[in-house]
């Protein structure tokens, strides 16, 4: 299945369930919001077993698309996660997961925009593959990892490289100014992809290709990852990991390339759906 939400930032938003025709089916009337309250195995059998055609649809011509759950309650990074995007980086391959966090504050829309700040240098892209827990993960195997799972969102991993590498501390400050988070438009469930672990992926910037590449390369897979974090924090129902970006990244280029207010980015991973953001200044939005 493919969960999808839409309405504006701080009002309610619609739930949905997209069928067979592409049309986006009300599913309020079974439960009031997908997010960390309402992820859960019980879910998702509820809505596999709805007959969506007797379920309003939306007219979704003017409603802007909501990411596709509620605010996660954490929201969790790989870093390097990809070989061919650490040799773009000059660094070995990590012998464990790097993690890292981004602001919850990030979290947005896959069609809102990205903000730039005058403070701002080296703005930066990632496509990434984001999984979405299902319900509370602690110290579990990797044979039982993917029952923790709701499924997956396609996520830009927008990040400040100049505040990332370049003023101290962790990666976190370069990677939570709002909007930093740009997920769905789709949250698709784990029965819904024959492998996760063989998706493409791209993103381009002004329609100039930037990123290619494929969830095979990645270093830790999904089911690696989700175990490996459990033994040193509990994950909950409706938190996200973004598992990494392959090569093409704007300070991995010769020279460096980076973004500025007016640019389009557009990325998709099969089966997930594609993404499109403008660059604005921030105080177009933040008043």
């Amino acid at each position: 299945m493919k969960l999808l939400r839409y309405g504006e930032r701080l009002g309610k938003k619609i739930p949905c369930v997209m069928d067979s025709d592409g049309q986006a089916r009300d599913v309020s009337s079974l439960v009031e919001d997908f997010g960390p309250k309402t992820l859960s195995p019980d879910l998702i059998s509820l809505l596999r077993a709805a007959d969506l055609t007797t379920l309003p649809i939306v007219a979704t011509e003017g409603l802007r698309l909501a990411p596709p759950m509620s605010q996660p309650p954490n929201i969790w990074c790989i870093g390097l996660n990809y070989s061919d995007h650490a040799a773009e980086a000059g660094l070995p391959v990590p012998l464990e997961p790097i993690l890292f966090n981004k602001s919850s504050g990030t979290f947005c829309g896959p069609e809102d925009p990205i903000l730039f700040s005058p403070k701002m240098t080296k703005l930066d892209w990632e496509v990434e593959l984001g999984i979405v827990i299902g319900k509370p993960t602690l110290n579990i195997g990797r044979e039982t990892a993917m029952d923790h799972v709701a499924g997956f969102v396609l996520v830009n991993d927008v990040s400040e490289r100049a505040w990332q590498m370049e003023r101290g501390g962790q990666w976190v400050k370069g990677k939570s100014f709002p909007n930093f988070c740009p997920t769905g438009p789709w949250l698709v469930t784990v029965d819904e992809l024959d492998d996760v672990q063989a998706l493409d992926m791209w993103l381009d910037v002004n329609g100039d290709r930037m990123q290619r590449g494929t969830t095979a390369k990645m270093i830790f897979d999904v089911a690696t990852i989700v175990s490996y974090m459990s033994e040193f924090c509990q994950l909950e129902p409706g938190d996200l990991i973004c598992t990494g970006t392959p090569p093409g990244v704007g300070a991995g280029m010769k020279p460096p390339r980076f973004l500025n207010p007016g640019d389009r980015v557009s990325l998709g991973i099969g089966g997930l759906g594609t993404q499109h953001q403008v660059v604005v200044p921030m105080e177009e939005v933040i008043k």
